[in-house]
């Protein structure tokens, strides 16, 4: 493994992860080299050998439900000191087959659902153990109390949540120091330089709160990767399969524009987002999926090739300001 991989402290607590992580959403995806226990071997093997020791996946990902926990831990068979595993459960949207299918934040909901991915993984503890979408029907105290009861089990490490507003980030918070519970100690939520909507609540919660942030789909389907021009699209990549109306209404103006400022400073796109993004306040890690072994090594390499001065980051936000928020608007 490589040494040069920097490694941080997940907001306040003494959870350390490498600033680069590993979106695991691609193992066991239908048409990709994941989808094999042979390609995901190559693909963790990869992110291991370069530094990278955050894994992050969910019990709902793979081409069904599962299948990403299941080939993860087959592939990670005598590697699992070498990692930091992050799982969520709960998805809103995705029927586990745990009951009650409703509350999947209630205490019946979390017992099954832990179990069933410490089965998958093959692994005695989850470093990380997120709630995956906030669940309406349960009591946040009964979500908390649960996850602790976990923790003090030696089941979880830590705790986390993914997709919560900023006051439902707060709550927990308040919640969690009210009734001596654990504390979630990191946020993931969707951002990047074309998704900067968690400027307005989510970081500063974060930060004010003592969490880190992990965010999703950071370099936006692979637009920021410098892949991608106004006249060409590789064919083969995952917006043209399936979200090929990202390419289309991508904002090619301010994408030349920041890719002429990176020419400038003899470096890549993927380089200087990856730059950008760890610049920022509360965040953590930039969690990048891959599905092959080149990948992999590109995302871990650009995670410490540039660090941008304060006039580069004033720059970058010029190119893609954050949007009005129209909830302000009179």
């Amino acid at each position: 493994m490589t040494s040069s991989m920097p490694q941080r402290r997940v907001g306040a607590s003494g959870l350390v992860v490498s600033a680069v992580g590993l979106g695991c959403n691609n193992f066991g995806r239908p048409g990709t080299r994941t989808e094999t226990l042979e390609g995901t071997i190559e693909v963790l093997d990869a992110a291991i050998d370069a530094g990278i020791t955050l894994l992050d996946t969910a019990d709902m990902y793979g081409g069904e439900p599962g299948l990403s926990e299941t080939l993860m831990g087959e592939a990670l068979r005598g590697k699992r000191d070498s990692v930091i595993l992050a799982t969520k459960f709960g998805h809103s949207g995705r029927d586990m087959g745990y009951p009650p299918s409703g509350a999947k934040a209630s205490r019946a909901y979390i017992r099954r659902a832990v179990e069933a991915s410490l089965r998958r993984l093959q692994t005695e503890w989850i470093d990380l153990y997120q709630l995956h979408t906030p669940d309406t029907e349960t009591p946040i105290e009964e979500t908390l109390d649960t996850l602790t009861d976990l923790v003090r089990e030696g089941k979880v490490r830590y705790i986390g949540h993914s997709n919560l507003t900023g006051w439902q980030l707060a709550e927990a918070h308040y919640v969690a120091r009210e009734r001596n519970l654990v504390s979630f100690v990191s946020a993931q939520n969707h951002y990047s330089l074309l998704a900067r909507a968690a400027e307005r609540e989510v970081l500063p919660a974060a930060e004010r709160f003592g969490l880190g942030l992990f965010p999703y789909f950071p370099l936006h389907n692979g637009l920021l990767t410098g892949k991608f021009s106004r006249e060409h699209a590789p064919q083969d990549s995952r917006i043209m399969r399936q979200r090929k109306h990202v390419w289309e209404d991508a904002p090619w103006d301010a994408l030349e524009a920041f890719q002429a400022f990176c020419d400038d400073r003899e470096i890549t796109m993927l380089q200087a987002t990856f730059g950008w993004l760890l610049a920022r306040p509360a965040l953590a890690s930039v969690i990048a999926g891959a599905t092959n072994v080149d990948q992999v090594r590109a995302n871990a390499a650009a995670g410490s090739a540039w660090t941008p001065a304060a006039e580069d980051i004033a720059a970058i936000d010029e190119f893609f300001p954050l949007a009005e928020d129209p909830a302000a608007k009179v």
